[in-house]
Parts: structure tokens; sequence; C-alpha cells
């Protein structure tokens, strides 16, 4: 493929992804609206508020880091399969945060500790599917990052195997607590450009 069809492709790959992403800040934002609109219909719980904040800010974030795609030359439906994968996997995470219905729970605390072990496998998941996709934008992109960037991996691995064989309410506020100020930490060091 030459460089010109590559470029005029990474655009088309953009709209794909954009709307994957967009459905899941849809999903999360319709859940948000309908809260406030009906707050007695289900009881609200501080620790989905904040997971649903955690995967609307790290979709915006997968947004705009996958700006970097522009420098990949040589595309192959591999790697597009796998950069949707990897956006669908966050779309996931957002869909599990915003039920359809959760009439058979008391809540949505209760929905989402039942539900924890798919949120939390899927999100296992992307930590390894962030650092495959680092990795595909080139050892440019990849030199600019240091420890604090690849310890989200072990670090998160072992947070999502705790979140997943635990029920108790305080250790997963603590967990969403740790994934937002890391979140917080990789805005400010190192999302606030596109190099």
């Amino acid at each position: 493929m030459d460089q010109s069809i590559a470029q005029q492709l990474f655009p088309h790959i953009r709209i794909v992804l954009g709307t994957i992403i967009g459905l899941g800040i849809t999903r999360i934002l319709m859940t948000l609206a309908g809260i406030l609109q009906h707050p007695s219909r289900a009881k609200v719980s501080a620790l989905h508020l904040l997971w649903m904040g955690s995967i609307l800010l790290e979709l915006v974030l997968f947004w705009w880091w996958e700006f970097a795609l522009h420098r990949i030359e040589v595309w192959h439906f591999g790697l597009v399969l796998f950069i949707m994968t990897y956006a669908i996997t966050l779309f996931l995470m957002a869909a599990l945060l915003s039920p359809d219905n959760i009439s058979e729970y008391t809540g949505y605390e209760d929905f989402f500790l039942k539900r924890r072990h798919w949120f939390f496998g899927i999100l296992a998941a992307t930590f390894l599917l962030d650092t495959i996709d680092t990795f595909i934008k080139g050892q440019s992109h990849w030199n600019q990052f240091d420890w604090s960037y690849f310890s989200q991996v072990p670090l998160g691995l072992l947070l999502c195997i705790w979140a997943w064989r635990s029920t108790d309410r305080r250790a997963h506020m603590a967990i969403v607590a740790i994934h937002i100020a890391y979140q917080a930490f990789l805005i400010t060091r190192y999302f606030s450009t596109v190099g």
C-alpha cells in the first residue's frame, strides 16, 4: 500500500473508531441522564458513578491518543481488526456500566458488583491491548514513555484480579480511586499533546 492510500485510509479508520467510542460515550451519558431524570427509579451508587466517570474519561483518552495512528504507513486488515477490538472492549465496559434494565437488582451497585467478573476481565484485557497499541504506533511513540506508563500493566492486572475476587465495597472504592488517580497522572504527564 503506497503512502497516499495509507493517508486516505487513516481518516476512514478514525471515523469507525469514533463511531464505536461515540456509542460507548452515548451509553454512559444516557445512563447518567436517566439517573438525573428518575433518581428514585434505581438506587444510585457512588462506586458506579465513579466507574462511569472513569470509563467515560478512558473513552475520550482512547479517542485522543489514537490520533498517533496517523504515523502508520502500512495498513492491513489484522491491524485494523486489532484497533477495532480495542475500541470494542472499551465500548463493552461502558455497556456494562449502562444496563438496559436493572429491575432484578437492588440498584446500580448491586448490578455492578454482580457483573464485576465481566467488567474487570475486560478492563484487564485493555491493559494488554494498550501495550500492543503503543508498540504498533512505532518506536518514537514507544520511546516517549517511561516506567510510569508501563507499570500500568502489572499494577492494573493485580487490581483487576483483586476486584474480580472481592465484593467488599471499600476495596472497590479504593480500586476506582487508584484508577482515576492514575488517569489524572497520565493526562498531566503524557496526554497534554499529541506527538
